[in-house]
């Protein structure tokens, strides 16, 4: 793959989806614009910021400022951060905010913040009033490659994550690059596994690029914004040959029938975000792939040692007090397994690998198989 170019000006990426197509901008210090932007895309729109509490503190007056200078009349409804606010009880206060600001089917909801706040605030608007538009202003580098594009909202039920939800596309997605230099690095690596993903799933020229040059993409510049547009083309790409998930975009799922197992199990917690789940997942989905004979080992081998070398959790054994808690049990993880979205008449369908760069969608891999993997993963040793 060739270097980025460097450019002060914000890379553009369509999302082609006929007449519900929408631009991702991706560049750094462009959330100035977006007042400008709201007021060319929706002339004469009233506008809801949903944020959290965090992002607030950092993004949300410029956010505001910015409104107001476009002349774009706005009002702000603040929840707190986390995955547990992704809940019905949480979902009924935006609704209510929003009808109490007034925002009609011709306005605008605009979700500023991380992962949590676009499902939910994307959730909110595809439901109020039957449907109003949103814009995504993402602010964590895990929502700026992966969450923010594609039209996936909802929220989670203590069953599972994400199982309460709607397919409804932004209509902008805005993609402030320096709004990440806030970010806790926890929360920045948690980000880059989805980075990572990409490259694992069907791109094996960025997953070599990404090794080369995963120091840049920490430390910003070109890097990281050419790291965020390959992401965001190759999500957009799949999302416009298949925004349903009805076959190809079921590949964007990697690491994450495991993964979201792990996060069901630690509550939807902060002992384990989004991210570290999913990279957990994809070295499991690796490693079972190794175990059917689809992979060689040392692809696994070369996965794994990137994501530890970003300082990613791997293995089971990374997840705080998943033992303690009685968790740590094949039969556990084989029940949490079974509420995710990709089940087909109780038949599980996992995302594997062939090679660095060639996913696979398998819908008939013997439970037991699975169960012996997962037993046979809790009880390694970690030197």
């Amino acid at each position: 793959m060739t270097a980025p170019i460097k450019t002060s000006s914000p890379v553009v990426v369509d999302v082609a989806l006929g007449d519900r197509s929408y631009d991702i901008v991706i560049g750094r210090d462009i959330l100035r614009s977006l007042g400008q932007r709201i007021a060319a895309l929706r002339p004469g729109a009233r506008t809801a910021i949903v944020t959290d509490r965090s992002v607030a503190r950092h993004w949300l007056p410029q956010a505001e400022a910015s409104l107001a200078e476009a002349g774009v009349p706005t009002s702000r409804i603040v929840v707190g951060e986390g995955e547990a606010s992704k809940s019905y009880a949480v979902l009924e206060e935006v609704s209510e905010g929003l009808i109490g600001a007034k925002i009609e089917r011709n306005d605008l909801v605009i979700a500023l913040g991380g992962g949590v706040v676009g499902d939910l605030g994307g959730f909110a608007a595809s439901v109020v009033r039957r449907g109003v538009d949103f814009v995504q202003v993402p602010t964590s580098l895990l929502a700026q490659v992966d969450s923010s594009v594609g039209g996936k909202t909802g929220i989670n039920s203590p069953r599972g994550k994400n199982l309460v939800g709607a397919f409804h596309q932004p209509v902008l997605v805005v993609a402030d690059t320096a709004v990440l230099d806030t970010l806790p690095p926890r929360q920045f690596r948690a980000g880059y596994a989805e980075v990572a993903k990409y490259g694992a799933l069907g791109d094996a020229a960025f997953f070599s690029w990404l090794e080369a040059n995963h120091a840049e993409i920490f430390s910003g510049g070109s890097a990281r914004e050419h790291a965020i547009a390959t992401s965001c083309r190759a999500k957009a790409a799949i999302v416009a040959r298949d925004e349903r998930e009805t076959g190809e975009r079921a590949l964007l799922n990697l690491g994450h029938t495991f993964g979201h197992a792990l996060e069901a199990a630690t509550g939807f917690s902060d002992r384990l975000f989004h991210g570290e789940g999913v990279a957990i997942g994809m070295v499991l989905a690796a490693k079972l792939s190794a175990e059917l004979e689809m992979i060689p080992g040392s692809d696994v081998e070369r996965l794994e040692h990137h994501l530890v070398d970003v300082g990613l959790p791997t293995c089971l054994q990374d997840v705080a007090g998943l033992a303690q808690e009685g968790l740590a049990d094949a039969d556990t993880l084989m029940t949490l397994m079974a509420q995710d979205k990709k089940v087909k008449r109780g038949k599980l369908t996992f995302i594997l690998l062939e090679a660095i760069g060639k996913a696979v969608i398998a819908a008939d891999v013997d439970p037991a198989k699975v169960r012996s993997f997962l037993a046979k993963e809790l009880s390694r040793k970690i030197d």
